[in-house]
Order: C-alpha cells, then sequence, then structure tokens
C-alpha cells in the first residue's frame, strides 16, 4: 500500500472520530420529538420529521409558573394546579374547592377563613361556593417561619365576591404541594365610607372591617383616605383597584415587590419585606417623578386605571437586557370577550413602563371621562402596550397535511414567566380558550424571543422541544400561513392568510413588502412600509403534524406579526391533495345543513353545484322532506380550481325524512307544576339552585291559560330522566323580567360537567343561546329575546345536530352538539341549575318530545 493511502486512511479515521461526540450529540437532541439537529452549516436543511406529537393538557386558569425539584408547577384560580417534567405534557393534581381534604389547604373554609371573612366563600356573587383566584407562587429564600427556618413557597391568592370587594392574602408552605398554611390578609378593596352591603351579602363594606384600622392603630398612617370614597360614599373604582391578580418578583438588588390589582383604577406595587412577606405600605399620599399615583395604602400605580380592562400583572427582571418586563392582559376573559396579553418595559421596578412606541402602561388623563365603573365594552386603550398575542387561526385547510385540529387560540391571557438559567430560554405560560369550544381552556407554553431591540416576540406554536438554532436562507424561502395580531381588542378571531417570502427577498400574496435574515436566525419583514423585526425558527406545527419553518417578529408600534410555513408544492399537487382531503363525512343518513367548503389550502378555490335544490343548494341548506314521505337524494359537485387548473368531485347524499315526534311531557302551569300527559310525576319547587328548597313559584295570566312566575329566587326541579335519548325537542315560551348572563330557563345534567342549558340572556355574550358544557358548545343564535314581552323559544337535537328556533324561525343550525343524555337519571331544571343566578320573569307550555319536530311544527307552536 502506498504512502500516500495509509495517510488517508489515517486521517480520514480520526475525522471520523472527531465527528462521533457530535453524532451523539445530535442524536441525544433528536430524542425530542420533533426537534430537528442544530446545524452550523451552509446546506439546505434536510427535512427532519419525527413521529406525531401527543400532549398532555392540563385546565388552570390564570396559571402561576414555578420549578421546584425538577418539576415544573403551575397554579392558578379555583385552586387548580399541574405538574409536568418537560414543559409539554402536564398533569392536574389539586381537587379544586373541595371543602375538606383540600390538597392545597386541607379544611379550605377554617385555613382561609381570615381573607373569607371579607370576601369569597358563600357570599355575594360567590353565593353557594367559593371565588379563589389567580395566585402566584414563590421561593421566597428569607422567609421567616414559625419555627426560625428560612425559606419557603408563598402563594398570594386572591378572593373576591364582586367585581370590586376583593382582596389579596397569602399563605406558606414547605412542600411546594402543599398543605399551606395561612399567614395574613394585606389589601382590600371594594369597601365602602358607611356601612352597606352587597346583593346576597352579610359582609358589612364598610373600611372599618378591613386591615385599615390596624394600620392607623399601629402608626403606618393617619387616616383613611376620603379620596377613597365617591360623595355617595361608595369605592371609588375610577381611581383605585380590584384587589386580586398578586404578583412577586425580586429587582436587581434583591428588593422584594408585589405588583396586583385589575381594571377599575389599575394595577399598583408594594415593597415587601423579605423576612415576613408583609406590604411596606407608603404611608403617604404622593406622586412619582413622572406624576404617577402613591396612594399611603395600596401602593405605587404602575399601569392601567379609568375603569379600562387591564389585569394580570406579571413582571419579570430581565438580566442579560437590564429591563423589568410588565406584562399584562386587556379584554374579557371569556372566549368572545377579546382577552389579550400586552407587554411594556421600564429600566425601574417601580417604572415608568412604555411600550415599543414610547406610549405608557398608566392611562393617561385623555382617557378619564369621568366616569364610575368598569368599561368592559370600551377599547379606547388599545394603542398602548405592544400586543404579544391574541385570538387567532392558522387555520387547517383542506389538502393541508396531518390530521391535527386547527391551531387557533381564543382569548388568551393571564400569562406568567419562565426562564431557564440553563439554557437561557425564555417561555410565556398562559390558559387560552379556542374558537368554538365555548368556555374551555387549557394551559399553553410558548418559547419567547427578545428581537433585536429587546422586545419579546412569542413563538406562533406551542412549544415541543424546539431550540433556537441556524437556519438556512434557502429554507427560508416559501408560501407560509400569515397572522398580523394587529392592536385592536376584538372578541374576533384573525384567520391566517397566505404569503410568499420569495427568493428576490420580496414578499408577494396577501400582503407585500420585503425581508431578510440578518445573523443566523434573525428576521427583519417589511410589510406596508412597517418594519418587523424577530427570528427564524423551527416548530412542531401541531396541525399538519410536521416540523415547519416559522417567523415571529414584532413592530415599533408594538404589533405582532407571525409565519408558519407550507409545503412545496405545484398548483396540480395542490389540488390533488385538496381532492384526496375533501370529505362531507356520511351523506346516507342527513338531517342537517351540510357545511360546504369553498377554500383549500393554499389559496385553491371550491365550488359547488347541485343535481336538486329541492334537497340540498349548492350553499349546503338542506330541505329534509316533511312526516310520511319518502326520503331524498341529490348529487352535489365540486369543482377544484388553483392556477388555471380544475378537477371535479362528485358526492351522493340521502336526505331522511322527518318522523313524528312523540311527546313525552307537557307542563301546561294551570295552577299547578303537572305533567298533562301522565308520562311523569308533577315538578317540585326548589330554592336558588336545583338542590335547594324554600322557593315559591305563582301562576298567573300565560299565553295559552296561566304560567308560572319565577321570582328570582326559585325554580322548578323537574323529574329525572326527563330526556334519556339523542334525538329530541323542547319547546316552551318565555316573558323574562331581566337577562343575566348564565341565568337557564330550561337546564339537564347527567353530570356537572356534562349538561345542556337553554340561556335566554347568554352566557356573556349577550346572545339567546343553548350552551353545552360537556364537549363545551355555544350554539348561539345572534339574537336575544325581549325582556317584559313572549317569546317562543324551542330547540331540536338529533344526534349531534342542534336547531333553535325563536317564534317559529330557524336562529341556529349546527353539528357536533354532545349526546348529554345517555342515562335515565338526568336532573332537569326550569329556572335554575347548579351554579348560576336564577330565571326572573315568566315561563308557560313547556314541551318535551322524543323526536325531532319538524319546522312546520315548531311554527305552528309559536302561534300565540
Amino acid at each position: 500500500m502506498r504512502k500516500t493511502s495509509v495517510q488517508r486512511i489515517i486521517l480520514l479515521v480520526l475525522v471520523l472520530l472527531l465527528m462521533l461526540p457530535l453524532t451523539v450529540s445530535a442524536n441525544e437532541k433528536s430524542g425530542k420529538q420533533n426537534v430537528p439537529p442544530s446545524e452550523n452549516n451552509n446546506k439546505p436543511h434536510l427535512n427532519y420529521q419525527g413521529d406525531p406529537m401527543d400532549f398532555d393538557n392540563a385546565s388552570v386558569h390564570d396559571p402561576s409558573i414555578i420549578k421546584a425539584d425538577g418539576m415544573y408547577y403551575v397554579f392558578g384560580t379555583h385552586i387548580a394546579a399541574a405538574k409536568s417534567e418537560d414543559l409539554i405534557n402536564w398533569t392536574n393534581f389539586t381537587n379544586g374547592y373541595a371543602r375538606t381534604n383540600n390538597t392545597l389547604f386541607g379544611d379550605l373554609s377554617e385555613t382561609l377563613a381570615g381573607s373569607f371573612a371579607w370576601a369569597g366563600e358563600n357570599d355575594a356573587d360567590s353565593r353557594n361556593g367559593f371565588a379563589v383566584w389567580a395566585p402566584d407562587i414563590f421561593w421566597n429564600e428569607d422567609y421567616v417561619n414559625e419555627d426560625g427556618t428560612k425559606g419557603a413557597y408563598m402563594m398570594y391568592y386572591s378572593v373576591s365576591s364582586t367585581w370590586q370587594r376583593s382582596a389579596v392574602g397569602y399563605a406558606v408552605s414547605q412542600d411546594i404541594e402543599g398543605p399551606y398554611e395561612y399567614v395574613d390578609t394585606i389589601v382590600y378593596s371594594g369597601f365602602t365610607e358607611v356601612e352597606a352591603y352587597d346583593q346576597n351579602s352579610n359582609v358589612n363594606k364598610q373600611w372599618e372591617n378591613t386591615n385599615i384600622p390596624e394600620l392607623i392603630e399601629d402608626g403606618v398612617f393617619d387616616e383613611a383616605n376620603p379620596e377613597w370614597f365617591h360623595s355617595d360614599d361608595v369605592y371609588n373604582t375610577r381611581l383605585y383597584p380590584n384587589a386580586i391578580d398578586p404578583n412577586m418578583f425580586y429587582d436587581e438588588d434583591g428588593t422584594l415587590w408585589l405588583t396586583y390589582g385589575s381594571w377599575s383604577g389599575g394595577i399598583y406595587m408594594y415593597e415587601l419585606d423579605k423576612a415576613t412577606g408583609q406590604p411596606i405600605y407608603p404611608g403617604e399620599d404622593g406622586t412619582t417623578e413622572d406624576g404617577r399615583m402613591i396612594d399611603r395604602y395600596f401602593g405605587k400605580k404602575i399601569a392601567g386605571g379609568y375603569g379600562y380592562s387591564v389585569e394580570g400583572p406579571y413582571v419579570y427582571y430581565d438580566e442579560e437586557l437590564d429591563y423589568y418586563y410588565l406584562y399584562l392582559t386587556y379584554g374579557g376573559l371569556t372566549a368572545t370577550g377579546g382577552y389579550q396579553m400586552r407587554v411594556f418595559r421600564s429600566e425601574s421596578p417601580t417604572g415608568p413602563y412604555v411600550d415599543a412606541a414610547g406610549e405608557p402602561a398608566v392611562l393617561p388623563d385623555s382617557l378619564d371621562d369621568g366616569t364610575v365603573g368598569n368599561k368592559v365594552e370600551n377599547y379606547a386603550h388599545s394603542d398602548f402596550g405592544n400586543k404579544l398575542m391574541a385570538n387567532f387561526r392558522f387555520e387547517r385547510k383542506i389538502g393541508d397535511p396531518g390530521s391535527g385540529d386547527t391551531h387557533a387560540y381564543a382569548a388568551p391571557g393571564h400569562n406568567s414567566i419562565h426562564y431557564d438559567q440553563e439554557t437561557g430560554e425564555r417561555f410565556v405560560v398562559f390558559h387560552t380558550r379556542f374558537p368554538d369550544r365555548g368556555e374551555a381552556h387549557e394551559v399553553r407554553v410558548h418559547q419567547l424571543f427578545m428581537n433585536e431591540d429587546g422586545w419579546p416576540v412569542a413563538a406562533p406554536f406551542r412549544y415541543s422541544g424546539e431550540t433556537l438554532d441556524k437556519v438556512n436562507r434557502q429554507d427560508i424561502v416559501g408560501e407560509y400561513k400569515f397572522v398580523n395580531h394587529g392592536k385592536d381588542i376584538t372578541g374576533a378571531v384573525t384567520d391566517s392568510v397566505f404569503v410568499t417570502l420569495n427568493k428576490n427577498n420580496t414578499i408577494s400574496g396577501d400582503v407585500s413588502g420585503t425581508w431578510k435574515k440578518t445573523g443566523h436566525n434573525k428576521a427583519e419583514l417589511t410589510i406596508d412600509g412597517e418594519t418587523y423585526d424577530g427570528v427564524f425558527l423551527r416548530q412542531y406545527d401541531t396541525a399538519s403534524e410536521l416540523t415547519v419553518m416559522t417567523f415571529t417578529a414584532m413592530s415599533n408600534d408594538g404589533v405582532a406579526v407571525w409565519g408558519a410555513k407550507t409545503l412545496d408544492r405545484t398548483a396540480e399537487e395542490v389540488i390533488e391533495a385538496v381532492v384526496n382531503d375533501l370529505d362531507l363525512g356520511n351523506l346516507d343518513s342527513i338531517v342537517s345543513n351540510l357545511t360546504l367548503p369553498t377554500e383549500g389550502t393554499q389559496n385553491t378555490v371550491i365550488s359547488w353545484e347541485t343535481s336538486d335544490p329541492g334537497v340540498v343548494t349548492d350553499t349546503g341548506e338542506v330541505t329534509r322532506p316533511a312526516v310520511g314521505n319518502e326520503d331524498a337524494t341529490a348529487t352535489l359537485t365540486a369543482t377544484i380550481t388553483k392556477d388555471g387548473t380544475t378537477v371535479t368531485k362528485t358526492f351522493d347524499i340521502t336526505v331522511l325524512a322527518y318522523q313524528p315526534a312523540g311527546l313525552a311531557a307537557h307542563y301546561a302551569f294551570e295552577g299547578n307544576l303537572e305533567d298533562s300527559t301522565g308520562n311523569f310525576n308533577a315538578g317540585t319547587v326548589t330554592g336558588n339552585r336545583i338542590n335547594n328548597t324554600g322557593g315559591t313559584i305563582t301562576y298567573t295570566d300565560g299565553v295559552r291559560g296561566e304560567a308560572a312566575v319565577f321570582n328570582g329566587n326559585s325554580g322548578v326541579r323537574l323529574p329525572d330522566g326527563l330526556i334519556s335519548s339523542y334525538t329530541y325537542s323542547v319547546s316552551l315560551w318565555l316573558k323574562p323580567e331581566q337577562l343575566t348572563p348564565y341565568t337557564t330557563a330550561f337546564f339537564g345534567g347527567r353530570t356537572n360537567n356534562s349538561w345542556v342549558s337553554l340561556l335566554p340572556g347568554g352566557n356573556g355574550n349577550g346572545q339567546t343561546m343553548v350552551w353545552s358544557g360537556s364537549q363545551w358548545v355555544d350554539a348561539a343564535t345572534n339574537s336575544t329575546i325581549p325582556t317584559n314581552q313572549w317569546s317562543h323559544v324551542a330547540f331540536t337535537v338529533d344526534e349531534g345536530n342542534i336547531k333553535i328556533y325563536i317564534d317559529g324561525e330557524l336562529k341556529h343550525d349546527s353539528n357536533n352538539f354532545p349526546n348529554v343524555f345517555t342515562t335515565t337519571n338526568g336532573t332537569f331544571g326550569l329556572g335554575v341549575n347548579w351554579w348560576d343566578t336564577p330565571f326572573r320573569g315568566l315561563m308557560d307550555d313547556l314541551r318535551v318530545y322524543e323526536g325531532v319536530l319538524a319546522p312546520a311544527e315548531i311554527a305552528e307552536l309559536a302561534q300565540e
């Protein structure tokens, strides 16, 4: 063998040996599902894909995160908590409001009695229940325990009975999972100058029943601040906070601070005594150098004010950037309330905090209209604060890869922040609801990255183990689903559009501009003259079940934009994927309108033709044959078009005729609660909940004969098992005296988590609706029945299809309604359920059918 050949072999062996540690490292890293190996070369990224991921989800509202003993924990509202080893899979471990053997508090009523004396237990809005909200969890190494040892997990929590009568207390434990021992209640809100009481409450709200007299006696300050009260002696919510949503943090000098507050007068803060956890109250009123309020009792104001929707403060000091970041949530917390996360920053822990445009976190006097109370639907403050995230939908369209659900959030908010000291990774931890899933919510964790200007931008997809590595320009070029979060506060969901990042660094499609990669992964996009700075990042797309290129960036006006790359395919390949994916489900037994999609992936157009519009129209509207007629058939033809290429696909459907619906029960309320059919027993009068006693039902003139009078504190318990089928109809007349959120007219429940409720006033959206708590379905009518006027309301359920009629007119038609009544022991009631404000007004002529009423039958029932 020649010497040069030997040298080459030796050199090759040495190279392989040198590569071995890198190979081991890459293999170890790829043990995380769908995490592409790090690459530090100029070759295009190979299309690395792992197995589809499953996520174990937990429901914790207002999650506060902490890492303890190698485990991540989140604690939240309603004494909910969950834990995770990897920030990906979560498990709930508490038992909520269990009165005894409570996971976190032992005997709940006894442990938190000091706070409950003011609010939160069986009182006012929490009547027959509890309201313990939004705790913050914190390890304080300086806290001095009763036995003299140092260090404790501190949980600052809030209790509340109304939108203003609340308090912040704290409890401590040596064990992160509890039990926690109560220490003190430190700040109260909603108090009055004179004796006063809320509805359904025995708590005297006068300020002398808070901790303020004790502070005066101890010399912290001399007297109550007269500015705390309006001229009518009530609490001044225009200037002072609702005492909820506490959050603790250390500053760069190790000083411990507490922020708190919600809506009303804004967000305030104190310094805390690290040894005791007690606030260091200012003791006197004043203003900061930049003109912000300092109150002797409530502390220093750092954000919000004048009744605007600002809540959930969380301050995090970033040592690397030497800024304090203040995260807040705007909007209402319901699925349609416009909940969204905002961020400001400051060089000082006490502010002033400003956004990227220099606008202050403390809302200016120009927004003060002098009114008292929370401005629920006033969004004049929408321009203040960088908008980190809001309602969005990366819609999984027909022809997209994968089988996962559309990646979409509704009302994401009330976040905390976690910083990993070992990796330098930042995470935003929050709860979110989901479009078309009602009020169900889950914890989500997204990575945060700091852009060129030192502002956080959130990764578009939930954390799945990805890291911020070098990306190649070749991998960035292509088509993306694009979301612009804007600055508005709205319950509407922002749908993604399609844009292309072209090879020549232009952006085309539904928006236009330019793009470039700076450094290994930095992103700079200019869209409509606005520049956005952020990062390019490979992430696992939960909808496509693929690892894709993404970008996240923010403008100097605080507007966030996201992108998620789609597959590179020709028009023919896209059409083929759409044709293969286009499916209308089981078409052999149609009983409801069909949803006919008009758009496939990557701007593919789908149009429809019908062979018989009397059976089904080209928009999917179905007409069922009347009772006694034969089933009907028709053919739908879909035409799929993209870039001049067209393909068709046909679907044969059978529409079932209506079957006779049998009257199962009829409560006419002719001076009694009897079922005139004799199939069921009479109803019984309840108190203000379905299982309570002591109420009263009277009778007066109704639509047909007499009607039942519900006084707002009473209801009717109907016989168990009134409905035990997947196919049923309910018809009744309603004349509400008032409309209150969540109040039920007709209620049926199999368990606390599986029920159906007819809500005349909606669940916070103001729409008459049927609400289900099994799969959290909101069947809303986009209308509201009037007060002090008779309306006929009927709904039919047919194995997943629900229709709602008001005065004989169809107002809602959708599928995927849960089959709740699978047993014969369901609980049924009128005007009451297990939780909410009872119905006040009149009801008449309740009819329950086994089977589905035809539209003509419902129209006949709607005739007075």
